[in-house]
């Protein structure tokens, strides 16, 4: 798989992406429904994270894990545990948490997808993706994110935490300032697969 390898800036550590999600879109005009149609070209990662998580194609997951082991991991420090970040679309299977999930098997490091807790959008409010700008969705995620204590031995460890699709940022920031105030939490290191 071809990478692009590019930092992440943020309140993590240190972070990387593999690749630019979409490398060109092409508006072909609409379809018979009056939906617009493009003729759209991504990177490998783009294309693999697409087929995964509109597809539902799940032989994905090995591929996009070993690219980030192979890719990003030795970019950054030693990780003790591998958080996915949550969720925005509720599925039946998460594709973040599946590719944190074949990392962690890939690297034996245990994955917690429960250390951070979501709280659900207060009713009415717009779906962060279809926010602009940075600033208005920092302030929808204010005070969206807690700690569930879940480490339960001695300690205190890296973590990374990975994401999909990697925009403004300031979902990733949201997290990883929420993580800064658990005691179990040393550094922080992000990784995803795509950048929009």
């Amino acid at each position: 798989m071809q990478v692009q390898v590019r930092k992440l800036e943020g309140s993590w550590d240190l972070g990387y992406a593999l690749h630019k999600h979409t490398l060109s879109s092409v508006y072909l005009g609409d379809d018979e429904y009056g939906h617009p149609r493009f003729d759209t070209t991504r990177s490998a990662p783009g294309e693999a994270l697409y087929q995964l998580k509109y597809r539902a194609d799940w032989n994905q997951v090995q591929a996009l894990a070993a690219q980030v082991q192979q890719s990003l991991l030795p970019l950054l420090g030693e990780i003790g545990l591998i958080i996915p970040m949550p969720a925005s679309t509720v599925r039946a299977r998460q594709p973040v948490n599946e590719i944190a999930n074949e990392l962690g098997k890939l690297t034996k490091t245990p994955v917690f997808d429960d250390i951070i807790v979501k709280a659900p959008a207060p009713e009415g409010s717009p779906q962060l993706k279809n926010l602009h700008g940075r600033e208005a969705k920092d302030a929808a995620l204010e005070g969206r994110f807690s700690i569930n204590p879940s480490i339960t031995n001695e300690g205190c460890w890296n973590a990374l935490v990975l994401d999909d699709l990697f925009d403004t940022g300031a979902t990733m920031d949201a997290v990883c300032k929420t993580l800064r105030t658990y005691k179990k939490i040393n550094n922080i290191y992000a990784a995803s697969i795509t950048w929009k």
